[in-house]
């Protein structure tokens, strides 16, 4: 199954592959937001709805950890991952 993706989901994908982190956090009334890290640990936030379509592509999956779960590429995200490097 082709799945369409934003270009910003691309980037976060290839990003992911290219051993940046992903993670979710909460401020302190309880907001979702996510941050993708690089190796010096500098952060970025992203878009909450690339995050959440890229999980229900079945691309992404996390530990599901409170309060700040890491997420990581599912195979098939691997799979897509290695055709656009």
């Amino acid at each position: 199954m082709k799945v369409p993706l934003s270009e910003a989901q691309r980037q976060l994908i290839i990003k992911m592959a290219q051993g940046m982190r992903l993670k979710d956090h909460r401020d302190i009334e309880g907001n979702k937001y996510f941050v993708i890290y690089s190796p010096d640990g500098r952060g970025d936030v992203v878009s909450r709805e690339d995050v959440e379509a890229l999980v229900e592509a079945g691309l992404v999956s996390s530990n599901k950890k409170f309060p700040s779960a890491t997420y990581w590429l599912t195979e098939a995200g691997q799979a897509l991952a290695q055709s656009m490097l």
